[in-house]
């Protein structure tokens, strides 16, 4: 077991009961104070623990380089998955209600402990690549049915590997950057020209990606079995869709100024050491993939994922209740398709898994398939409706995950809509 996750541990930091950061989690991010520089630091209730002072104060003793001083996480995640195992148990065991080495310090206390709401996030790593899969059986059946023939609504690869696209890393934002309505070309139902002007169809896509170590040489590629000793962690990803503009350009090559203009994700990386104790099986792969997708023992996991609109000067409404359990292929497929060609990964590269979607019509991970396609509006809890996402709407996406001994969640990501410019 790895020990950080031991379910019986208990923290001298007081932890709310239901919070998504208890001594069993300790996920990673990015913060600063009050405009000062930005450097690591691990959620522990409604804490942050600044890891540069941390281990400038002598208590990480697991590493040997101070690669917590930077603003941003992609030194630490080089290390590789021992390096970050490692520091993550002692830090479980530095808090852990019995030991007293800097429990009594309160010196030191007072220098490494801010709480969350006094401090600003930023995004966790430098992104140097970020590819988008499409990896959602029942939202890609849905999609395919709602602009194709109903029965070949999964095209003919879609069930034999998992679908990708490489995506723009410059505009993926942290949570709590407003975004701006994209404009672009569409074209309107029943026209033969196309228009220009803003999205009439903004959608947000209930996602979760993950975040690489760093690879193998360029040539070589990662196995199932190795997978996972190349993913860090996970965060909860909202890849923004403009439709109308997707829907008109992406013949023949794909997404474009449809998908680029803007994903957010939240701030905390969960580990996937920390994931360990949710793990359940995935859905069953029928035709068997080829050799090289297959694996053995459980891949998927069980988080709880839920979307909410908050209109401005308004309550915020759930309007999607779905898991990652669902996908179809899962992580270590993901990662061994990607680079099964000699594709080379770096460390903070981010690896989107596309729309999340269940099999009901309250687990749908996005507008699109929540109104379908425009025909049935989503009523909110101020009584106003929904096809798409307005102008002032906030979008708000939550993950968790609970086994009735333990439970750990990402935190949210939150993003305003904001008009056109």
């Amino acid at each position: 077991m790895i020990d950080a996750n031991n379910p019986d541990r208990k923290s001298f930091i007081d932890v709310p009961e239901n919070s998504d950061f208890p001594i069993q989690n300790l996920p990673f991010g990015i913060f600063s104070v009050n405009g000062d520089f930005q450097r690591a630091g691990v959620a522990l209730g409604n804490k942050v623990i600044d890891l540069d002072t941390l281990f400038k104060l002598g208590y990480i003793k697991s590493i040997d380089e101070n690669v917590f001083e930077y603003p941003m996480l992609n030194a630490f995640i080089a290390l590789g998955k021992d390096s970050t195992r490692a520091v993550r148990n002692e830090l479980a065991n530095l808090f852990d209600e019995k030991n007293y080495e800097l429990q009594n310090n309160k010196g030191h206390l007072n220098q490494v402990l801010f709480d969350q709401n006094n401090v600003e996030m930023h995004l966790p790593v430098e992104i140097g690549d970020y590819t988008d899969f499409y990896s959602s059986r029942e939202h890609a059946t849905n999609v395919g049915t709602m602009f194709r023939d109903p029965k070949n609504a999964l095209m003919p690869n879609w069930l034999h590997l998992p679908v990708g696209y490489h995506g723009r890393s410059s505009s993926i934002i942290p949570s709590g950057i407003p975004v701006k309505r994209p404009k672009g070309q569409s074209l309107p139902p029943n026209a033969e020209t196309p228009v220009f002007g803003p999205s009439q169809r903004m959608d947000f896509e209930l996602e979760m990606a993950f975040i690489s170590h760093q690879g193998k040489p360029i040539g070589d590629s990662i196995s199932t079995t190795e997978a996972e000793n190349y993913i860090f962690g996970m965060v909860v990803f909202n890849d923004w869709s403009a439709r109308d503009l997707q829907k008109w350009e992406y013949v023949p090559l794909g997404p474009f100024l449809a998908k680029n203009f803007a994903s957010s994700v939240s701030p905390w990386i969960v580990t996937l050491d920390a994931l360990e104790p949710y793990r359940v099986e995935g859905p069953t792969q029928v035709p068997q993939p080829m050799p090289y997708l297959q694996f053995d023992g459980k891949k998927n996991f069980d988080i709880n994922l839920e979307v909410y609109i908050k209109p401005e000067n308004s309550q915020a409404s759930k309007v999607c209740q779905s898991n990652f359990k669902f996908l179809y292929w899962n992580m270590a497929q993901q990662l061994a398709h990607h680079t099964v060609n000699g594709c080379n990964i770096n460390a903070g590269d981010m690896f989107a898994s596309g729309t999340i979607s269940g099999p009901t019509k309250d687990s749908y991970g996005s507008m699109l398939e929540l109104s379908w396609g425009g025909k049935n509006p989503i009523k909110l809890a101020d009584g106003s409706e929904r096809k798409f996402i307005n102008d002032h709407d906030t979008v708000i996406m939550k993950a968790n995950c609970h086994n009735g001994k333990t439970r750990i969640g990402f935190g949210e990501v939150s993003s305003k809509v904001l008009p056109a410019s």
